[in-house]
């Protein structure tokens, strides 16, 4: 005896508002954790600064702050955080695709060891890492003691470009792993072996064959290297000195000690207006590729 397809569509109805209802609680907690402080954020940029600097609508909506934001003198600093990130992120490619590719080729059983060895550091706090890369390369520290004890001067390594792209690349390094080695675990061995055979050696067979096949691993990656460095801050401040700062130390700076908070909004606003064009452009691209390769 079949059911009534009246009787299966009112339970498939009841099945429905079960689960809306069981996802009800965790899109609030959604809208209260994330989307609230963004339309505060967004909101506080249209407003002017009390003698605390805090965000007040006595005078109205203001887009002063906006212009403030695009000032002559922020585009340096802008530029500096745009060179690091890139910096930081291509780095991050070499060495992740190193590693992952010889966790997925060569590692065997071991291959999840091997991102889990990556993985473990990453999950102490960010700030006890970076607390620790400075302990190291403090004039006093490990690097001028080894340096010392070979004979060779010792070197200045906080406040230099070099040190902050280097806690940059550490920080964000496992970001980059993690899906390139997905992408390289979904490629059939047999694929690459089939390139061998059209392009003899192996660099051509990676750059013609397995690059192609786990670009989105490394888009992936980028997108989850490149835009969180732009927003960073902590790096700059603790291994990096008055020319390396970032945007992102600008904006600290204007919530914590006593700056402007609605100019802060309003250049987080258009950090995270940039974060969502880059994202939406890397998601066009990424359409525009697969519709290609399906025609």
């Amino acid at each position: 005896m079949t059911s009534s397809p009246t009787r299966s569509t009112g339970r498939r109805q009841r099945g429905a508002l079960l689960w809306n209802g069981l996802s009800l609680p965790g899109a609030i907690l959604l809208i209260v954790v994330f989307v609230a402080p963004i339309v505060y954020l967004v909101l506080a940029s249209f407003g002017t600064s009390d003698i605390l600097g805090r965000p007040t609508f006595a005078n109205g909506f203001t887009l002063r702050n906006f212009e403030n934001a695009f000032a002559d003198y922020n585009l340096p600093l802008v530029l500096r955080t745009v060179a690091y990130a890139g910096i930081a992120t291509i780095l991050c490619i070499v060495l992740g695709y190193s590693v992952a590719y010889f966790a997925a080729r060569f590692g065997g059983r071991f291959g999840l060891a091997i991102i889990a060895l990556v993985l473990v550091p990453w999950l102490v706090d960010y700030l006890v890492r970076i607390y620790g890369w400075r302990t190291i390369a403090v004039d006093n520290g490990l690097v001028n003691s080894v340096l010392g004890g070979l004979g060779l001067g010792p070197v200045h390594l906080l406040g230099t470009p070099g040190m902050v792209i280097l806690g940059l690349v550490y920080g964000y390094l496992p970001l980059m792993v993690l899906p390139i080695y997905a992408s390289l675990g979904q490629l059939n061995p047999e694929v690459i072996d089939a390139g061998k055979d059209l392009y003899g050696n192996p660099w051509s067979t990676f750059w013609h064959v397995t690059f192609p096949l786990t670009r989105e691993g490394v888009v992936g990656g980028v997108l989850l290297v490149f835009l969180p460095i732009l927003g960073d801050f902590a790096t700059a401040q603790f291994l990096g000195g008055p020319d390396t700062t970032m945007i992102g130390n600008v904006i600290s700076d204007q919530f914590i000690s006593a700056g402007s908070q609605p100019l802060g909004a309003a250049m987080t606003t258009v950090l995270i207006v940039g974060l969502l064009a880059a994202i939406a452009f890397a998601s066009l691209a990424g359409r525009r590729r697969n519709a290609a390769a399906v025609i």
